[in-house]
């Protein structure tokens, strides 16, 4: 869904300037998206935001459910038909 697509009570809009080498990288890799410049622009900021904020962000759990957890998470995964095939094309 495009930002633009989303219905919200209130908009904010703010205005930047860039120069032109960047504004036709920007406007570049929109089209190819099919994508308007503010749009894309719009997704490419609420993406990195989105990824600050999980970096950012502080889980906890009781010491039993960490075992439990750290235990699933070390447990190597099981070869299978995918992985192989995966790994035989990447060698």
């Amino acid at each position: 869904m495009r930002v633009s697509d989303r219905v919200t009570e209130t908009r904010e809009s703010f205005s930047i300037r860039v120069d032109a080498e960047l504004n036709d990288l920007i406007e570049h890799a929109a089209k190819l998206l099919g994508s308007t410049r503010s749009d894309f622009i719009l997704e490419a900021a609420r993406r990195a935001a989105q990824d600050i904020l999980l970096d950012r962000t502080i889980v906890t759990a009781s010491p039993k459910g960490f075992r439990k957890f750290a235990a699933r998470v070390n447990v190597p995964p099981r070869p299978n038909e995918r992985l192989s095939k995966n790994m035989r094309i990447a060698t």
